[in-house]
């Protein structure tokens, strides 16, 4: 998950109590809606913490699965979530998405999770991944539902915009354009890849009490963290307090939502023979 200021997605602890936790659920759900053949050579572009890189290899039975992201944090996380070092198909490489460290046509199938809308430019991350892949290969990505399917996002930013009129501006629905079907679907088509499909996938993201949900939040990692370590401490608690009393909590203090995340997928034209 990279955005220009990679910075902002550098500790891999704090990305996995903001985010991580709900990224394995959905790449689960989006390995099995690709339902690959095992044996294949696979590449994770964006891999952050290695949800979506574990999830294939415990999942596809794959030749290789290489996990390629900018955050040399993120793949430190990556390598060492275990009880020890990855699996034999796992492997964790610091690149660039727009630069991938691999030969033409080396993979069988290219993946990426919730990255594609922190690169600087999407197009050319989908191009890359393109020319990584054999022809006849898959190229295949996920993305948050920003604008609408992500429950406790939304539920944020709503009350930061209660609070503070420019909240909006760093709002990731506005943001990030690419968190919808039409231009994810676009987006494939516009690469040249063929028999382009998008799918909803839904996971539920449950906080035992309102501590579980806020803390997240202070840690600085990802664009409504940010925002929260830019406010000041007084603006902040103002935040808390209206986020506090718009959430959905139950009668034991427990909170649930509910996350959506688009998933796309594409083939590049060619024979299906590996070469």
């Amino acid at each position: 998950m990279k955005e220009q200021q990679v910075g902002m997605w550098a500790t891999g602890d704090a990305y996995e109590r903001y985010m991580g936790r709900w990224s394995r659920p959905v790449a689960a759900g989006f390995v099995a809606w690709l339902g690959a053949e095992p044996g294949l050579r696979w590449l994770d572009v964006g891999c952050g913490t290695g949800a979506l890189t574990a999830a294939v290899a415990a999942r596809c039975r794959p030749r290789a699965v290489l996990g390629v992201d900018r955050s040399i944090g993120f793949v430190s996380s990556a390598g060492t979530a275990g009880a020890g070092p990855p699996p034999a198909p796992m492997r964790f490489v610091v690149g660039d998405a727009l630069a991938l460290p691999v030969r033409d046509r080396s993979c069988d199938v290219a993946v990426s999770g919730l990255a594609l809308n922190f690169l600087p430019d999407p197009a050319a991350g989908v191009a890359e991944a393109v020319r990584a892949v054999r022809p006849g290969g898959t190229v295949a990505a996920y993305v948050w539902d920003y604008s609408e399917g992500m429950g406790f996002l939304r539920c944020f930013w709503d009350a930061a915009a209660a609070v503070d009129p420019e909240a909006s501006a760093r709002d990731e629905g506005d943001r990030f354009p690419l968190c919808c079907p039409d231009p994810l679907r676009a987006l494939w088509s516009g690469a040249g890849l063929t028999d382009v499909g998008v799918a909803p996938i839904e996971v539920t993201t449950d906080f035992p009490d309102f501590a579980d949900l806020w803390e997240p939040f202070l840690a600085g990692q990802g664009p409504a963290p940010a925002y929260v370590a830019s406010l000041t401490p007084t603006t902040r608690a103002r935040l808390r307090e209206t986020l506090e009393r718009s959430a959905p909590a139950g009668p034991d203090g427990a909170i649930a939502f509910t996350a959506r995340a688009w998933a796309v997928r594409g083939s590049r034209p060619g024979p299906t023979m590996a070469g």
